[in-house]
């Protein structure tokens, strides 16, 4: 038996990667509209109503109206955009967090943020096993490909070639912080600094770690082996060697698309500061790559069904 799976908002980034890599695969029939007609709210009214599973790919505003115009109890939900985040009665979709059974069973699952996906998999874990406090004021710095603002940002770069950083969110209150905050468990929210950097896809978000000046009383090793027992067995998040000499990280241009994620945990050799460090591709993990799979979850499948898992 197929699931039927309605994209709204196909043509869109996050859209087009996912009708991609649900391209061949035979447990799904995709719903698709003609392009003069995707617009057209009882077109879509319609598509929402008769398929399992509605994937919106939309701005916030347009997300929230495509789930009021669904009619009926049976039509399943997962939002890749910030609408519905932190809203009552959606299911973040996080499986590795929040439980893949909670996915599998959810009727409306919320996509997490790419930049949230890398913070929530490092710190979430390590303040469950009280390894790090919940009442520090942490700090996380992240670099995204361009991809990860949508057409607009990549028309941007490909129009202008002298752009190498664009830093952004300067004036705080980013709309990405509540999900970091709530699903991490922390008394405040992180002082977030995001930037984007002249490459298509990819990103790397780091959370550092003054343990001498925190004085909790963990060091790297039991960091390390906190989340190493966390994701033990998962297919997608993976956590590196523990390591106190490696020179550096690379974001290469061409990167291929990847669905997975790679946790490290970097110190100085007095164990007295950390590097903690989520690579990911912000067009994988932290969008498409994460819709698919708890839309695998959905249908009853295996999570990683489906997903490219070689960096």
């Amino acid at each position: 038996m197929t699931t039927s799976v309605f994209i709204d908002g196909a043509a869109g980034t996050t859209g087009l990667e996912i009708r991609e890599r649900l391209s061949g695969r035979s447990e799904f029939s995709l719903v698709a509209l003609p392009d003069d007609l995707r617009k057209d709210t009882e077109v879509r009214r319609e598509a929402l109503n008769d398929c399992d599973v509605a994937i919106l790919c939309l701005p916030d505003a347009a997300a929230r109206e495509s789930v009021s115009l669904i009619d009926n109890d049976r039509t399943k939900v997962i939002d890749a955009s910030t609408a519905h985040r932190l809203a009552d009665g959606w299911t973040y979709g996080f499986p590795e967090l929040i439980g893949a059974e909670e996915v599998a069973n959810a009727k409306r699952v919320s996509n997490p943020g790419c930049y949230p996906t890398g913070f929530l998999a490092l710190v979430a874990p390590l303040v469950r096993s009280k390894n790090l406090p919940a009442d520090w004021p942490y700090s996380v710095n992240a670099v995204s490909g361009f991809s990860g603002g949508g057409n607009a940002l990549i028309d941007r770069f490909a129009d202008d070639r002298t752009i190498a950083w664009r830093g952004y969110g300067l004036s705080m209150g980013h709309k990405h912080l509540g999900e970091m905050q709530r699903y991490s468990g922390l008394k405040h929210a992180p002082l977030f600094s995001p930037a984007v950097v002249d490459a298509h896809r990819g990103m790397f978000v780091e959370v550092p770690i003054p343990l001498a000046a925190m004085g909790s009383g963990t060091g790297p090793v039991r960091m390390h082996k906190a989340l190493s027992e966390f994701y033990d067995g998962s297919p997608i998040v993976t956590v590196g060697p523990l390591a106190a000499d490696q020179s550096e990280l690379l974001l290469r241009k061409d990167a291929a698309p990847w669905d997975g994620m790679k946790l490290h945990v970097f110190f100085d050799g007095m164990g007295e500061q950390v590097r903690l460090i989520a690579k990911l591709d912000n067009l994988g993990k932290g969008a498409s790559g994460a819709a698919v799979q708890s839309l695998n979850l959905m249908a009853g499948l295996d999570a990683e069904t489906g997903l490219s898992l070689t960096a």
